[in-house]
């Protein structure tokens, strides 16, 4: 298998480990980095996690590669690509919030690789800045329909080409219409208007392609940070890709979660003693489900967003092929957060109640997928698509928090295909990695600013011998938290008690043991209020 810290130190300066004394081994070839996001994607959305929704290039670059089942995000969308990209917690990257800017005094992965000789690129979906509407919200849908023009859509100093990457074509704001998205951009400059047959999910994966055929032309390495909207309401999919998924759904969650349960046991992700099944944290009966046909459809476009992000995942991987970049490119793939429970929110902020040329939108439609429905999954099928755990985005329990996470690189990664990888991670150790593999050094200052020192570790011992890398891990987000310590990991909804879990042999928050351990959840509840007052969070 290939050396991680022994590729690392001879980045940082070289040491002679081999041969003779006058003679110095050459340096390694930096690897380009890919790091592939998806929005609101169910733990078990994908083919090699347990899921029936087709994703064949995403589940070769597992079987190729490494599967962790404790990969950690920070529950939202905003919160974890903040995480994601500085290696902090949320909160002391700025983001305490939602629509908030990221703090300028917290490096991300584009600005440090950048001056370390690296090309930036970004596609897709940023959300890393203040989103402010109009004050008339009549205006504000205007603007949304692209009927008027409010100028920048946040502060520019905040947008990705000032933070490090070169080049970003993609969305300032968190949610768009897939086939005419508000807040498009490249660079600075706003894209105005869009091809009739263009879908947000393509215009990702064709960008992400010409940005690997500009770095094949010279020798410097890459990172480049493909931030899908996919699949984040509204259900928006192309009529080809729902088709293969229109009697998919129709047996309704409680079997779809028992299916996946199965093949997740089976595939050896999970076991049936430590990740007991738990019921459908909805309430919901399929058997009561009034509106079969409409529920079942709206999960069909889901999958079918996600099938056409595996899509452009394949094209990716052939690009990099055909250009002999594919050896040496970590390639990583993670969601942001747990399935996405919301619906019904009607037009307004970032919700268009009509499109560019006046035509109503159908919230709720019995027949999404077009531009002119609007429609989420809701809480049922966030449950199913979160199989084993409990809740969905935004809540801090597992079903919230957890992501599958995908690590692929053939050159550094011999001797570990298709295994999983069992250790304790979080999204703020995406950065240590990115730098420790680049050689490069977490900078004193950025943007004028004094920084302070990420808090995520390197993955690096995790990967390479399965070192742990941590023992406390902590989150909040809308007065959701939690707090993991070793074995034990306590949980609560916003304005509710901490219920308390031995995770390791609980991993689906099932056995609330906080009535029994009160002096456990004392001492916990102590180093939690330690960290969120020293986070800054909002108390």
């Amino acid at each position: 298998m290939f050396n991680f810290r022994f590729a690392s130190l001879l980045m940082l300066g070289g040491i002679l480990l081999f041969g003779c004394a006058e003679r110095k081994p050459a340096e390694p070839e930096k690897p380009n980095i890919l790091l592939i996001m998806l929005d609101d994607m169910g733990y078990s959305d994908l083919g090699c996690y347990g899921g029936e929704i087709q994703t064949p290039n995403i589940d070769q670059l597992a079987a190729d590669g490494v599967r962790f089942t404790q990969m950690r995000n920070c529950a939202r969308c905003c919160p974890t690509r903040a995480s994601l990209l500085t290696g902090q917690y949320p909160q002391l990257a700025g983001i305490n919030g939602m629509g908030v800017n990221l703090a300028m005094n917290t490096a991300t992965i584009a600005e440090v690789l950048k001056e370390n000789g690296y090309h930036t690129g970004m596609t897709g979906k940023w959300h890393l800045s203040t989103t402010l509407p109009v004050d008339d919200p009549v205006e504000q849908l205007r603007w949304m329909a692209h009927q008027v023009d409010h100028g920048p859509f946040s502060p520019l100093e905040n947008y990705p080409s000032n933070r490090g990457f070169e080049e970003h074509w993609g969305v300032i704001w968190g949610v768009v219409n897939y086939f005419d998205p508000f807040s498009l951009v490249h660079n600075e400059e706003q894209i105005k208007e869009v091809p009739e047959d263009f879908y947000m999910t393509d215009f990702i994966t064709q960008k992400s392609l010409d940005l690997i055929d500009s770095y094949s032309q010279d020798d410097k390495p890459f990172f480049l940070y493909v931030a899908h909207d996919a699949p984040h309401w509204p259900l928006h999919a192309l009529p080809e890709d729902i088709e293969k998924y229109k009697d998919t759904y129709k047996d309704g969650w409680e079997a779809l979660q028992k299916s996946r349960y199965k093949r997740m046991v089976e595939m050896g992700l999970i076991d049936s003693t430590t990740y007991k099944l738990p019921d459908n944290s909805s309430g919901r009966s399929w058997d009561d489900c009034e509106k079969k046909v409409y529920e079942s459809a709206c999960m069909s476009v889901h999958a079918a967003m996600i099938d056409h992000v595996d899509q452009g995942v394949g094209k990716i991987i052939q690009k990099l092929k055909d250009k002999g970049m594919y050896d040496n490119t970590l390639i990583l793939v993670l969601s942001d957060n747990g399935a996405s429970y919301e619906r019904g929110y009607p037009p307004g902020f970032d919700r268009p109640g009509f499109t560019r040329d006046s035509t109503m939108i159908e919230y709720n439609s019995d027949h999404p997928g077009a531009e002119t429905t609007w429609n989420y999954i809701g809480k049922a099928w966030a449950s199913a698509s979160n199989t084993p755990f409990r809740y969905w985005k935004m809540e801090s329990y597992e079903g919230g928090t957890a992501t599958p996470f995908i690590v692929h690189w053939p050159k550094g990664l011999a001797g570990k295909a298709n295994t999983i990888n069992r250790g304790v991670s979080h999204v703020i150790d995406v950065l240590p990695t990115c730098l420790e593999l680049a050689g490069a050094q977490y900078p004193d200052s950025v943007n004028g600013e004094k920084t302070i020192l990420p808090e995520g570790k390197s993955l690096l011992p995790l990967l390479e011998d399965g070192k742990a890398i941590h023992d406390t891990l902590y989150w909040e987000h809308q007065g959701g938290r939690a707090i993991r310590i070793g074995e034990w990991k306590m949980s609560s909804l916003p304005n509710k008690p901490w219920e308390l879990y031995h995770i390791t042999k609980d991993h689906t928050e099932m056995n609330d043991l906080a009535g029994s351990e009160p002096n456990r959840v004392a001492d916990m509840n102590a180093a939690w209020e330690k960290w969120a007052i020293e986070a800054g969070v909002m108390l």
